[in-house]
């Protein structure tokens, strides 16, 4: 049998269902990690700043299309009423409260605008309250940033009861009473950049993305080449089985009979 599975024309199959083997897993493996990527979100259109203004309203949601457009906003910081955002990393996307705790603040100030309405500003990121860099600058400043919903009270793990000016989220509901004699608009700006330059560590938040669709042709692709893999394998086996049975069942030839017995007259 050993003698059978190694002639030419079996090494030869052998070789080539090898070889068609590795190359229809490795395209199914392609299929499929072409069928995950697709569902990963695309960075959507980044369009140049508009002001702030043009997003943003008072009593009324940021609205999908608008979060994390780029905004420009020109006023004056209510240094008096700057609050500190707790337990937070100067990452937007990352996550705060009980996962963060004790890693620094987000600088939250007001930013009044020449209407009189307010835009809360996430200005930098502190290690601690003490830091020189949460001072508020004085006069006019001009804010460029990245637009972000307002947080709701429960998207962090509370860490407990905050001292007075330290809040858990940047929630336009809990900054209404908070800021009672100011309009609020939706939403906060993560500042990028601001004039006068601020000295704390600019909070990192991403461009805006869109959602990717899966498609699910790929994953069939990858399935139909894994089938046609075992089909492969299927076909060899049967090939070498009717081989082997084939040898079996040849007759015997003269040679391997022995030499025939001599006729007497």
């Amino acid at each position: 049998m050993l003698r059978t599975l190694l002639s030419p024309r079996l090494v030869a199959l052998h070789l080539l269902v090898i070889g068609v083997l590795v190359s229809f897993t490795f395209l199914g493996r392609w299929q499929l990690g072409v069928f995950e990527s697709s569902g990963a979100p695309r960075r959507a259109p980044d369009p140049a700043p508009v002001a702030v203004t043009q997003l943003t309203q008072v009593g009324r949601y940021v609205g999908v299309d608008a979060v994390g457009r780029r905004v420009t906003a020109t006023g004056a910081y209510d240094a008096a009423n700057q609050l500190l955002v707790a337990d937070r990393v100067a990452d937007v996307a990352a996550p705060g409260g009980r996962a963060a705790r004790g890693d620094g603040f987000w600088l939250l100030t007001p930013l009044r605008l020449a209407d009189g309405t307010v835009v809360p500003v996430v200005r930098g990121w502190v290690s601690s309250a003490e830091d020189p860099a949460a001072a508020v600058p004085e006069g006019p400043v001009t804010v460029n940033g990245r637009l972000r919903p307002a947080e709701q009270t429960d998207d962090v793990q509370r860490t407990g009861l905050l001292p007075r000016g330290q809040v858990a989220t940047v929630s336009t509901a809990e900054l209404i009473n908070m800021w009672p004699d100011a309009r609020v608009r939706d939403g906060f700006v993560v500042a990028t950049a601001q004039e006068p330059p601020s000295r704390a560590t600019p909070v990192a938040v991403p461009a805006p993305t869109i959602g990717g669709g899966l498609t699910w042709r790929n994953l069939a692709y990858a399935l139909q080449w894994w089938v046609f893999a075992l089909f492969a394998m299927y076909m060899w086996f049967h090939f070498v089985r009717d081989t082997l049975r084939g040898r079996r069942q040849e007759p015997a030839t003269p040679e391997s009979a022995g030499p025939a017995a001599p006729i007497e007259a």
